[in-house]
C-alpha cells in the first residue's frame, strides 16, 4: 500500500452547540489565527476549514450544529503551524469569551516538542491548538512498532510543510 502524504485519517468532525450564532462567532475568531474560516453555512450547522486543496471537503473539516451539547463534553485539537499560532489562538479564544484551560506552553508529558494551549468554548468543550515541533529521531525510534512509523511519517510531513 502506498502512503498518501497528504491524506488525513479523519475527514470531518463536529459537535452540537447550544447557541449556534454565539458559537459561530467564537470559533470564527478563535480559529482565525490557525487559518480557519467559515467554509459553509447550512440551516442549523456551520462548517469551518482552512483553504482546501483538490479533493478536500469544501464545507470544512470541523462542524458545529445547533442542538443539545454532548455530555460529557469532548475535546478537539487543531493543528498549528508554529508556537506563535498557538499563542495567537489562545489570545483570540480568550478575547472571544473562552475560559482558559491551560496557557500556551510545552507539554513534554505528551512528547518532546508538544506545544499547546487549551480553552473551554462557550458550551464547555475543551478546545486545543497544538504545534508538534520536530521530535528528535531518537525519541521517535523509542515508540512501539506502528506508532513509531506513524510519528516518523508525520514528523517528515511536518518538516516538509512547515520547515521544522
Amino acid at each position: 500500500m502506498e502512503l498518501n502524504e497528504h491524506a488525513t485519517m479523519i475527514d470531518h468532525t463536529g459537535f452540537n452547540v447550544s447557541d449556534l450564532e454565539r458559537s459561530k462567532r467564537f470559533y470564527a475568531q478563535a480559529l482565525a489565527p490557525l487559518g480557519y474560516r467559515v467554509a459553509l453555512e447550512l440551516d442549523g450547522a456551520v462548517g469551518f476549514g482552512a483553504p482546501t486543496q483538490a479533493g478536500d471537503d469544501p464545507g470544512g473539516d470541523f462542524w458545529i450544529s445547533s442542538g443539545e451539547p454532548q455530555s460529557p463534553r469532548t475535546h478537539v485539537a487543531f493543528r498549528a503551524a508554529s508556537e506563535r499560532e498557538v499563542d495567537a489562538f489562545h489570545r483570540a479564544a480568550i478575547e472571544a469569551g473562552a475560559a482558559d484551560n491551560g496557557p500556551p506552553g510545552q507539554r513534554p508529558q505528551y512528547h518532546p516538542g508538544y506545544y499547546a494551549a487549551f480553552v473551554h468554548d462557550p458550551d464547555g468543550y475543551n478546545v486545543e491548538a497544538v504545534f508538534h515541533g520536530a521530535a528528535p529521531a531518537t525519541e521517535i525510534s523509542r515508540l512501539p512498532g506502528e506508532m513509531s512509523r506513524t510519528v516518523s511519517t508525520n514528523a517528515s510531513i511536518s518538516a516538509r510543510l512547515y520547515g521544522v
